[in-house]
């Protein structure tokens, strides 16, 4: 368990709307795409990240982290496993609050590195499950 549930919680409803989705492109078969819906319908501001730069969900993309011009609060990871600890590392860089590992994404180390450098991580969930279970009830 790479997260507990007050984590999940904090990074879904405290730590900012403004999530950068590396590896999000208009490819409608890939998880991403289906993730970051979710994530608008939840009131997610959802920035592609994908080297194609491709405006999805009506929001500009950018090629990297780097390139994206105003603050990201947590990057979510749909990216090969052996790339993952790059891109978190790349989070921490562009100043990120959080970094979210889609299932099946674990790197320990990368989450060593996160978490030393002041970021809440989570691993091996998906906030698509999460945000709905976690959500305010009315």
């Amino acid at each position: 368990m790479y997260a507990d549930d007050e984590t999940v919680r904090r990074i879904l409803q405290e730590t900012g709307d403004t999530w950068a989705v590396v590896g999000l492109s208009n490819n409608r078969s890939r998880a991403a795409y289906g993730v970051a819906e979710i994530l608008k319908r939840f009131g997610k501001r959802v920035v592609p990240v994908h080297p194609k730069a491709e405006t999805v969900h009506g929001e500009q993309g950018y090629a990297s982290l780097a390139d994206i011009p105003f603050a990201v609060d947590v990057v979510d990871v749909f990216v090969n496993g052996e790339l993952a600890g790059g891109v978190a590392d790349e989070a921490v860089a562009a100043g990120a609050r959080a970094v979210w590992f889609q299932l099946g994404v674990v790197d320990e180390e990368a989450y060593e590195r996160t978490r030393a450098a002041g970021l809440a991580m989570v691993m091996d969930r998906c906030p698509a499950i999460e945000i709905p279970r976690l959500a305010p009830r009315s």
